[in-house]
């Protein structure tokens, strides 16, 4: 098992096929097997006969009060406006359709939400109480709240079958999510608003509770940050008094998130009966001049870097210019022959048929930086790891040319 904090991170079409790992629409956490092998995506196993179990605890901070509501503190309609504000969130990733995940096509894959009354019902900083229950905490003090860290989650996942922790069902295959817990700062450092909570005066001053927690359970399901700068994925909150997207409805329950986020956690819990958003586009970022390359120290035995690693490719839909999906290429691995080759490639998938897409690769050199992803990133070669391996820095030293197409 490992443990991984995610702080708060053209034209043509073709079914997507089984292929081996490749850096994949989006940025998804991973995990090596223990026995050895190319990096799996991490995901929870879920059915209705095994739900994923979900609470949070009722315990908040008093002094200071963090958790802004309309409603008083310390009464009983205070926690049902939180919770109704937790169930909204969840009901954003809930309502994205062509996923295992969606409420209505796959009813009882997610539990209903439980209440803890205990202040420490997360994972603490040495994982004494890990106990496979998911949990998001209020008033719970850790070491990785940081200067600027607002929340953050920890998952457990397994790196072999048979793996289990607490409460959780044993694994049934290496990558498997074991457990999930959220914590939010409970210092003097932020405060958060529930929606009619941002209305009032004083929570003009807060960050919107559902924009980041809407945020952290994308890293429960093993999302990891994105570069596209209106993904709800993105690694920076929306300013105080703001929220990111559209409020979520019931007509509309995945308003907040952006296309980019509904592609990623299609390409992570893919609906098997969805025949729209089947598409694929892959190939590999490569320099012009090979030979920019040969500096680059290879990252394990036999292997060296061939194409750009953590480039940001993105597809853009060609009529409406809208991001529909992007990842940080730069990886492939086979079965046959691992650990992962540093090659440039990139797996783009899940991408609505019957569109055309431009795609484009650009440097990691803007507000978000490559250590936003560095977790994920460097999830790909774990220290340890058997064959040698060593993951490159993300290369930031090119510039894209655009090349007109046709005769």
């Amino acid at each position: 098992m490992k443990r991984a904090a995610a702080m708060a991170m053209a034209g043509l079409l073709f079914c997507a096929l089984a292929l081996d790992p490749t850096a994949s629409g989006y940025l998804v956490q991973t995990t090596v097997p223990q026995a050895g092998g190319c990096p799996q995506f991490d995901h929870w196993n879920l059915s209705p006969a095994a739900p994923l179990n979900r609470r949070w605890s009722t315990s908040l901070p008093l002094a200071p009060t963090t958790i802004l509501t309309a409603a008083a503190s310390g009464t009983g309609a205070q926690l049902t406006e939180i919770e109704q504000a937790i169930t909204a969130s969840f009901g954003a990733w809930m309502g994205v359709t062509g996923t295992t995940l969606n409420a209505t096509a796959y009813p009882g894959e997610i539990a209903p939400l439980a209440r803890a009354s205990s202040a420490s019902a997360c994972i603490n900083d040495e994982e004494s109480n890990a106990d496979g229950l998911n949990s998001i905490c209020f008033n719970q003090a850790s070491m990785g709240f940081t200067s600027g860290v607002l929340a953050f989650t920890v998952i457990i996942t397994a790196n072999a079958p048979g793996a289990s922790v607490g409460a959780s069902q044993t694994a049934a295959f290496a990558g498997q999510i074991l457990e999930a817990d959220t914590l939010f700062r409970n210092d003097s450092q932020a405060t958060f608003a529930t929606p009619a909570g941002l209305a009032t005066p004083q929570g003009q001053g807060a960050y919107d509770l559902e924009s980041l927690l809407i945020h952290e359970l994308g890293h429960w399901f093993a999302l990891d940050h994105s570069a596209v700068w209106r993904s709800i994925m993105w690694p920076y909150a929306p300013p105080p008094g703001e929220f990111l997207g559209q409020r979520p409805t019931a007509q509309a329950p995945d308003g907040p998130l952006a296309d980019d986020d509904r592609t990623a956690i299609r390409m992570l819990y893919p609906d098997p009966n969805d025949t729209v958003n089947i598409g694929a586009i892959r190939g590999q970022v490569l320099p012009a001049n090979p030979f920019a390359l040969a500096t680059i120290p290879a990252p394990s035995a036999g292997r060296s870097v061939t194409g750009i690693f953590g480039a940001s490719v993105v597809a853009v839909d060609a009529a409406t210019g809208a991001v529909i999906a992007g990842t940080l290429g730069g990886w492939s691995c086979s079965a046959a022959n691992p650990p992962p080759q540093f090659d440039g490639s990139f797996d783009i998938e899940r991408l609505p048929v019957g569109h055309s897409y431009l795609i484009y690769a650009e440097p990691i050199v803007g507000l978000a930086q490559p250590s936003d992803f560095s977790i994920a990133l460097g999830d790909l070669c774990p220290s340890g790891a058997a064959p040698a391996c060593t993951t490159p820095e993300v290369d930031t030293n090119f510039n894209p040319r655009v090349r007109p197409v046709g005769p």
